[in-house]
């Protein structure tokens, strides 16, 4: 009876701390290529001019509303706005990010368009930094992240993709710009997005890549040097960081370059929150690359 007690007290916390944190995010609504997209903008109260900015995307079928509030402490302990975007949906009905799933090939949306005109829309409403402008997301977020790399690293100081993917279209498609700060935490035991990767499609994402190959792209990039490995502080699944450093600046004068990839072992298709502390390692890395 107390085990019973004390688990329904936990979901009663919980879900109160997600309704007064999501009660912060305010939306909004923005016109892009004809479409009506929607966001949700968290601003921390006594926010500095030139505030960095984060935008945060969601994974594949979910929604923006209420995502991932633990974010929203860290903004507020650590002083940035917080964007959470809504996904478009798509020929299934569902909401995603236009990454080049098999399925998206009559997908219209251009999504790389909007997370750019996005940035830049909150950078001038809302007085915020365009150098200090950083990309995260789970899933399907966490694949528009590796394609923003890509495509626009002098839009996006930094990326974190979580339980991302590199799809293999992209990977033969694109030559990376210049160093570009990456950090990835994925479980080994991922069954939607494979640690050991689809070179076949056999999941009907597309071909992707196996996640430690494809953050050594992303390390040899950089030019990094020299990996250094160290076990965070356990607290359910072992975490693994590999640390790859010494790479070469991302801009003129800027620290060396670095990547991440945060080792779930044992981990499945999350964000690793009962593992590490999740949001505040992102912000952790980011923080590396202001300027």
């Amino acid at each position: 009876m107390k085990t019973i007690l004390r688990a329904a007290l936990t979901l009663v916390c919980a879900s109160f701390f997600w309704m007064a944190s999501a009660q912060e995010a305010t939306e909004f609504h923005y016109k892009h290529q004809g479409m009506d997209r929607t966001y949700w903008l968290y601003l921390p109260d006594d926010l500095p001019e030139d505030a960095p900015l984060v935008i945060l995307l969601h994974g594949y079928k979910a929604s923006a509303k209420g995502y991932r509030p633990e974010m929203m402490t860290v903004a507020k302990e650590n002083g940035f706005a917080l964007c959470y975007p809504q996904g478009a949906v798509d020929g299934r009905g569902k909401t995603c990010w236009n990454v080049g799933y098999p399925f998206q090939k009559d997908l219209k949306t251009d999504d790389v368009d909007f997370l750019c005109s996005l940035a830049r829309h909150l950078q001038k409403t809302h007085g915020l930094s365009r150098q200090n402008t950083f990309l995260t997301g789970m899933s399907n977020g966490g694949e528009m992240c590796y394609l923003m790399a890509y495509l626009k690293p002098d839009v996006f100081a930094a990326f974190a993709p979580i339980a991302g993917l590199s799809m293999e279209w992209s990977y033969r498609k694109y030559e990376a710009q210049r160093p570009v700060p990456m950090m990835e935490v994925h479980g080994t035991a991922d069954k939607t997005s494979l640690w050991e990767g689809d070179p076949y499609n056999e999941g009907g994402w597309g071909a992707y890549l196996a996640v430690p190959q494809a953050v050594a792209y992303w390390a040899a990039n950089a030019r990094c040097t020299y990996e250094e490995t160290t076990e965070l502080p356990l607290v359910r699944n072992k975490v693994i960081l590999h640390t790859y450093k010494g790479g070469e600046p991302a801009w003129k004068g800027g620290p060396a370059t670095e990547v991440r990839l945060y080792e779930v072992i044992g981990g499945k298709h999350t964000w690793a929150l009962n593992d590490m502390d999740t949001c505040n390692e992102i912000w952790k890395f980011f923080s590396i690359y202001l300027r």
